[in-house]
Parts: structure tokens; C-alpha cells; sequence
């Protein structure tokens, strides 16, 4: 198996787990391959503060891991860039300069305002604030293609205090259209298996929304835990699998200078 969402806190403040740390559990936990992707988020609160970390010195410490574990863990130089739709441009350099195997394209800022403070749902009903993140989703899918994965695509609702999360057919004629858009042009989305930690009692993005990219003939699809501490490190794996098993997909995706590998789920499940 792979788990294609680790940080580290090394590279991201946010973990509290070395990459180390990360690796040896990978290892006792029978992951096959690991890729790292510490955050870098530019402008996160729209006030110009940037969240993100030494890329020449992230790849050396990786590089050197690799090395270290060679016979025991294939190990990837990974990214999650936090985008806003003025902060394209900015993260197309960092994509064309660093030689990245993997790069999620998240959202953790909408309308240049953090989510996990929750400012941004201020006077905002549930929906209008899906609406919202959706569009600015989708305008980073218009004009940034250095990406192989989109990141927990319905993270909206994981935030705001509301009491339950939307119904996907609640918003199911925001996400269809970015959905084809992002099959068409080649790339993916992650299954990220945190919403069943943060207690959503669903995936990231939700068991729907995958059928939904499964029958619109999306097959890129990478599995990752948003593992931040160590007992996260693969978290709910098998389940994961045995979901996306169930809903028809055939394959599971790693990725190699951001070129697409697949890999039986059949074989990973026996």
C-alpha cells in the first residue's frame, strides 16, 4: 500500500511527528511507498504571510532518507501547495523549478481568508459558502495545471460549525462540471481518509462524490492519510480500499516525476 498525504514536522508546523518517525511506521505498517507533502501555503490569510519551508533543504533530507531506507521503503519527493486563484502564478514557478514526484493542489484559503479559523463563514449560509469555495476551486482548475492530485476536495466541510455536512446533491451541479475538468485535463483527486478522523463520518471527499467521479470516468485516484502525528500514518487504509473496491475502481495511482503508475486494488487487498 501507499500513503500519498504525510507531514512532517520538520518542513510543516503544523505535525508533530518527525520524517523519521513517519518512515519507521510506514515500515511497521506495511506501506510499500511513502511520499511526503509538506504544506506551502502563500498569502494563507490574505494579509501576505506565507506558510512554507526550504525546498532545497526538504528534498536533501529526503534524499537522504531514501537512501537510508532504500531496501526497506520507496520514499517521494511530495508538496501540498494551498492555492488561491491570485497565487497561481507564484506556485507554477515553484512547480517548474523543484523536481516534485507529487503535488496536491488543496484549498485551505477562500476569499484570501483562512478556513480553520472560520472567518470566512461569517453571514455565510451552508451553501453559500460551498458555492463560494467551489467556484474558487474551480478557477485554480482553469488556470494552474502543476498538479497531479486535487486535495480533501470537499474539505468545506470540515469547517463552519454547521451540524451536519451538505448532501453532495446539494452541490452537485458545482462539483460535476469541475469534476469533468479535471478528468479531461489528466489529472486526479485523492482519497484522503482524515475525514474519518475528524469525525465527519465520511471520507475526503465523501463516498459519493467519489462514485460520482468514478461513473464521469475519473480513474486517477492516489490514497492518503493527511498523517500529521503517528498514529496517523495510514489510517484506515483497508476500509479505504475495500471503498473504492466497491464503488468500481480498478486501481489505486502513485505517482514518479509526476507521471501516473497504477496498481491493481485487488492485488493490494489479497
Amino acid at each position: 500500500m501507499f500513503d500519498y498525504h504525510v507531514h512532517s514536522c520538520q518542513f510543516s508546523g503544523d505535525a508533530s511527528m518527525s520524517m523519521e518517525e513517519a518512515i519507521e511506521t510506514a515500515i511497521k505498517r506495511n506501506i510499500l511507498e511513502i511520499c511526503f507533502t509538506d504544506h506551502t501555503d502563500y498569502d494563507y490569510d490574505g494579509l501576505n504571510n506565507d506558510y512554507k519551508f526550504n525546498y532545497e533543504e526538504y528534498f536533501k533530507t529526503i534524499d537522504f532518507y531514501k537512501n537510508k531506507y532504500k531496501d526497506q521503503i520507496s520514499i517521494k519527493h511530495g508538496v501540498e501547495f494551498g492555492l488561491q486563484p491570485h497565487l497561481i502564478e507564484k506556485y507554477s514557478l515553484d512547480a517548474s523549478n523543484y523536481n516534485f514526484d507529487f503535488i496536491i493542489c488543496s484549498i485551505h484559503a477562500v476569499e484570501k481568508t483562512d478556513l480553520y479559523k472560520g472567518n470566512f463563514f461569517t453571514n455565510k449560509k451552508q451553501l453559500d459558502a460551498y458555492s463560494v469555495y467551489f467556484q474558487e476551486l474551480e478557477q485554480v482548475v482553469d488556470g494552474f495545471d502543476d498538479y497531479s492530485v486535487l486535495g480533501h476536495l470537499d474539505v468545506i466541510k470540515r469547517y463552519g460549525s454547521f451540524d451536519i455536512s451538505l448532501p453532495l446533491d446539494d452541490y452537485r451541479e458545482f462539483l460535476t462540471p469541475l469534476l469533468k475538468k479535471i478528468i479531461h485535463k489528466g489529472k486526479g483527486i485523492e482519497l484522503n481518509t482524515s475525514g474519518i478522523r475528524y469525525m465527519l463520518g465520511d471520507y475526503h471527499p465523501s463516498l459519493d462524490t467519489l462514485k460520482l467521479y468514478h461513473s464521469l470516468g475519473g480513474e486517477i485516484i492516489t490514497v492518503g492519510s493527511d498523517a500529521h502525528q503517528i498514529p496517523q500514518v495510514a489510517f484506515d487504509f483497508p476500509n479505504a480500499l475495500k471503498a473504492l473496491s466497491e464503488i468500481g475502481f480498478k486501481y489505486i495511482t502513485t505517482f514518479n516525476q509526476r507521471v501516473p503508475k497504477f496498481h491493481s486494488i485487488s492485488k493490494l487487498i489479497d
